[in-house]
């Protein structure tokens, strides 16, 4: 088969979806497991994919030469199209929400007025983008090693930092045992050298990304403890050592980042502990 026509998303979904049930049982399992879970598809190494699915990573090279790729990196690109197309629709719906605010009279006649607008509506967008974005699975993924974690450190620097403050007080709200690895007298990587097999770290990293943050990420890796980054970019580094990896995208307003959407990944991840022991009390 001549793969050309299968470069972006829509086309091979559509050629899966016709093709489906021709397929053999292993081939189908993943055929919806791609359909269902696209993101993953294009975001995730095969190892990960392989396990998610449940099937061995010669299925998927398998899958992919069924559909007329070389191989499974050909096909991931069309996934991966899907996730570009939906980053550029959001940017599009920013900046007509820019538009209409500039040309709105009483936002002309009141800076201060004008500015909350724009930060409202376009925090309003990003929030739109993450429930749309968002994976249960990574979220119950994230929830459930942090209710199993012996103790909880939190990393996060510049405008990341709010982020990491609150999630201390949060989650020792709910009994956890929560850290905030910060750099005061010096101290960070002492105090991160404290982290060990069974506890958690939790990354906050955003552009331009701290190379204290993935200095920490690096020593959690090598003390075996689980990682989760909350971050606008599943491929950058630090995100691919992760366990789970939460991506966010914030609204911006000339050149200032909210941090809307953030926080509230972070609430979740908290709330979701205290209704996980509401249920255990129950």
């Amino acid at each position: 088969m001549n793969n050309t026509t299968l470069q972006d998303y829509e086309s091979l979904r559509s050629e899966i979806t016709s093709r489906r049930d021709s397929l053999s049982k292993r081939l189908r399992q993943i055929a919806i497991f791609a359909l269902d879970h696209p993101t993953d598809m294009a975001l995730e190494t095969i190892a990960v994919i392989s396990k998610r699915a449940e099937v061995q990573p010669s299925a998927l090279i398998r899958f992919a030469k069924t559909f007329g790729y070389i191989g499974f990196s050909e096909m991931q690109k069309a996934f991966q199209s899907r996730v570009v197309e939906r980053s550029a629709s959001y940017k599009e719906r920013v900046r007509a929400v820019d538009r209409n605010t500039v040309n709105d009279n009483t936002a002309k006649q009141n800076m201060s007025y004008s500015l909350l607008k724009q930060y409202c509506n376009s925090n309003i967008l990003s929030l739109e983008a993450l429930l749309d974005g968002a994976i249960p699975e990574d979220l119950k993924t994230a929830s459930t090693l942090l209710e199993q974690a012996d103790n909880i450190f939190i990393m996060a620097q510049r405008r990341s930092y709010p982020v990491a403050t609150y999630l201390n007080y949060a989650l020792n709200q709910v009994e956890c045992r929560a850290h905030l690895l910060d750099d005061v007298g010096g101290m960070l990587i002492d105090k991160a050298k404290a982290m060990r097999e069974k506890d958690v770290l939790i990354a906050i990293t955003f552009p331009p990304y701290s190379a204290d943050t993935a200095e920490i990420v690096a020593l959690a890796k090598e003390k075996n403890s689980s990682i989760i980054v909350i971050s606008d970019n599943a491929l950058n580094s630090t995100s691919n050592v992760a366990d789970v990896c939460i991506e966010v995208h914030d609204a911006e307003v000339h050149s200032f980042r909210s941090l809307s959407a953030t926080m509230c990944v972070a609430q979740t991840l908290a709330t979701s502990l205290a209704f996980k022991d509401e249920n255990k009390g129950d």
